[in-house]
């Protein structure tokens, strides 16, 4: 089958990343996700801890500590999502295998790539807060605050280096409510759609 490329950008606790991985199992493709900040590592330097600090917590007090005094959490922001971008490209490149690239904008990096499915997993708050509690093994009061933060991180660090994405729908091509079907048989019709898109 000729090479084809999933991105899949979440909200926060709504299982997104569970559901991406079923997928590359289901569909026999490449899954790639921590990989790329562990590429990211490897190219800038950066430790990983600090990469993810970037990338989720930008506007985050914490995330601003880590790069006293003036060193340039915007500039290193800057930075990371060049390099991120070029591996997205490089995973996406025709000589390598199919596959799934969870969020770091990768619906926008990879905007004219001729084979690309971008999905969007969401769910409501109270679904998600639930999952923070009895999947992700969080206290209630965490799991609050995590929603609220790491989702405005991520819609920032996407307003913010998506060039014209003003809305949710933006470079997506199927949104779905991963708390009407559960993580499993989500994954499942996301796969029947890559199926039915790409060829079986």
């Amino acid at each position: 089958m000729e090479k084809y490329v999933v991105t899949l950008s979440r909200q926060f606790a709504s299982m997104g990343r569970t559901i991406a991985q079923r997928m590359s199992e289901e569909l026999g493709i490449e899954f790639y996700d921590r990989d790329i900040v562990e590429e990211t590592s490897k190219r800038t330097g950066l430790d990983i801890h600090s990469i993810s600090d970037v990338e989720e917590n930008g506007s985050n007090i914490f995330a601003k500590r880590r790069f006293p005094l003036g060193m340039g959490l915007i500039s290193i922001q800057n930075e990371t999502f060049q390099v991120q971008s070029e591996i997205i490209k490089d995973f996406a490149s025709k000589d390598k295998p199919s596959c799934i690239i969870v969020g770091r904008c990768a619906d926008f990096v990879l905007r004219d790539h001729p084979r690309v499915l971008n999905i969007y997993i969401y769910a409501p708050y109270e679904a998600r807060l639930k999952n923070c509690v009895e999947k992700l093994g969080m206290d209630e009061k965490t799991g609050k605050a995590m929603i609220q933060q790491v989702d405005r991180a991520r819609e920032t660090y996407r307003l913010r280096y998506s060039d014209g994405v003003r809305t949710v729908l933006d470079h997506r091509d199927l949104l779905i409510d991963s708390s009407r079907f559960g993580p499993e048989k989500t994954a499942d019709l996301l796969c029947g759609v890559v199926r039915s898109v790409f060829g079986d």
